[in-house]
């Protein structure tokens, strides 16, 4: 029997990886998981306790404590959602209580997963795994746009500084650190828009299942 199809998208922030994993999902008739929503609800539930999202048990009791609803909330995509997120991510007692949840969903029926380290860590045996990128500018430029179009208003500066911030910390934690799978495609969408990165990548994908 053919194991089901898990493609993994991996990349930093604002590189496009979230809206191509979508497209990719419906148009393959895939699930889709956005497992950075897993690591912001972790902090989200940290933070709103009062606590540090860098303190591990605080983290790892609101990982194991998270509930559906804790997906849905409205306040998952701003600025402190972000840094909790980088910071509870770094921790190894948190990725381990996400780790199976990650993989019982894309192992039932098969599934597109986005990501930092889905095709490190969480499905190194996946058969298409992409690592999508973009120049650090155009990323801060989409972040701030993203901010803006939310009623934030943060400058370019303080969100290019911020992301630099997270992109170090994610390359430098012990654990699953954000590197490229060994096996994985890069995809630069600086200059792409949604739908020239989207074909970019289903070209990829079906090169790789051989069609």
């Amino acid at each position: 029997m053919t194991p089901p199809l898990v493609i993994a998208v991996d990349g930093p922030a604002a590189a496009g990886k979230g809206t191509l994993a979508r497209r990719l999902a419906a148009h393959l008739g895939l699930p889709y998981l956005d497992t950075g929503l897993l690591y912001r609800a972790t902090g989200r539930r940290v933070l709103d306790a009062g606590g540090d999202p860098a303190d591990p048990a605080a983290a790892q009791q609101a990982a194991r404590g998270l509930t559906p609803a804790d997906f849905t909330r409205a306040d998952l995509r701003d600025a402190a959602a972000d840094a909790a997120a980088s910071k509870v991510a770094a921790i190894p007692a948190v990725r381990a209580a996400l780790l199976d949840f990650q993989r019982n969903f894309g192992a039932a029926h098969g599934a597109v997963l986005d990501g930092r380290d889905i095709g490190t860590v969480v499905f190194p045996e996946a058969p298409v795994k992409l690592f999508v990128t973009a120049s650090p500018e155009e990323r801060a430029r989409r972040r701030h746009a993203e901010l803006a179009a939310r009623g934030a208003s943060p400058g370019l500066d303080e969100v290019a500084a911020e992301m630099a911030a997270r992109d170090a910390r994610d390359a430098a934690r012990d654990v699953a650190p954000l590197v490229p799978a060994g096996d994985a495609v890069q995809l630069d969408t600086t200059g792409l828009d949604a739908d020239l990165a989207f074909a970019a990548a289903l070209r990829i994908v079906e090169s790789i299942q051989g069609k």
